[in-house]
């Protein structure tokens, strides 16, 4: 096979679970769709700066190793104990771009979790055509078949997991009014990020049975990951509740919609019905109004936190919003 043709199957290898795996993370975003331009860019800060910073900086800092060891003992120093600090500093960093130019479009942990995730998938796009490429050159078809299996497959959401981590630690910071949380839960959730990390590389060095121990952490903590992402929606859907049953006696919109606006299945009733009456335009101006619906509950909640004017601002901009806007998508 040529150097080409193996170039475009390990792209494409590398492609299709990643698209299912942001497919996933977006649908699991139910009651307000984070701007896909945001996504998009931490995405790609993921998938091109993040993997050359962290090339450079890996060689860098592992030549030491190199230079006092073996080849094969500095590969797995590099890997277990390097690599793990860089990655994930660099990947954190489009996440804490987000909280520091950005802020608002955190609104819970769940947003955390997916801007983290969106960052470690586009690293893990580019990384895992870099090692099929290098693994065919190696051992040929056999060996890449192998390798797409358990780098796609098997361990194809550790990099949204290890940075998902950090946007926890991020977002939780952000929602809290506790100074420790403020300070220690963007540390922590690097911390954990890095560990997890860890513990997958060097225990994926040696192996056999040891390579276990990585398999049960890395999906130990996706399931881990996705109690939190349901207990995240959960309190988001209470969010909802909670705030806007006031806005139907308020007058900012009907109790049909308030119903709807607390259910993510009726909103995707909603969304399709718009779709087959009016076509996209309609789709997407129903899910405009859906997410409008779900900004205002989270500006109260966010207002109720902290007592900030601008967020009160943005609150009586977003009903006058909303009545405008009731009548077109009803």
């Amino acid at each position: 096979m040529s150097e080409t043709a193996v170039l475009i199957i390990s792209i494409l290898a590398a492609t299709l679970p990643v698209l299912v795996y942001i497919s996933l993370i977006y649908w699991v975003d139910r009651y307000e769709k984070e701007p896909g331009w945001l996504l998009t860019a931490t995405f790609l800060w993921g998938a091109v700066p993040s993997v050359i910073i962290a090339y450079v900086a890996n060689s860098v800092l592992g030549m030491p190793f190199y230079l006092l060891t073996s080849a094969a003992t500095a590969d797995t120093l590099v890997a277990s104990f390097i690599a793990p600090i860089v990655e994930e500093s660099i990947k954190g960093a489009a996440v804490l771009g987000i909280f520091l130019f950005w802020k608002d479009e955190i609104d819970s942990p769940l947003d955390g979790i997916i801007y983290g995730a969106m960052v470690g998938l586009g690293f893990a796009l580019v990384e895992n055509v870099i090692y099929y490429v290098a693994q065919y050159q190696a051992g040929g078809l056999e060996a890449w078949g192998w390798n797409v299996f358990f780098r796609g497959l098997v361990f194809g959401l550790n990099h949204a997991l290890y940075t998902g981590m950090t946007g926890l630690g991020i977002a939780t910071a952000l929602m809290s009014t506790n100074p420790l949380v403020k300070i220690g839960a963007p540390i922590a959730g690097w911390a954990t990020a890095v560990l997890l990390h860890t513990i997958h590389n060097l225990t994926v060095s040696f192996g056999n049975l040891i390579c276990l121990i990585g398999v049960f952490s890395d999906w130990g903590g996706i399931f881990l990951t996705l109690v939190i992402m349901l207990w995240a929606l959960l309190q988001e859907r209470s969010w909802l509740k909670r705030y806007l049953a006031g806005e139907v006696a308020f007058g900012t919109l009907t109790l049909s919609q308030f119903e709807i606006a607390c259910s993510g299945r009726k909103r995707i009733r909603q969304r399709w019905h718009a779709l087959a009456r009016g076509g996209y335009p309609a789709y997407r101006h129903t899910l405009h109004y859906h997410n409008l619906l779900s900004e205002l509950a989270y500006k109260k909640h966010h207002f109720d936190l902290f007592k900030h004017e601008a967020t009160w601002k943005r609150v009586e901009l977003l009903r006058e919003q909303i009545r405008l806007e009731t009548h077109q998508v009803l």
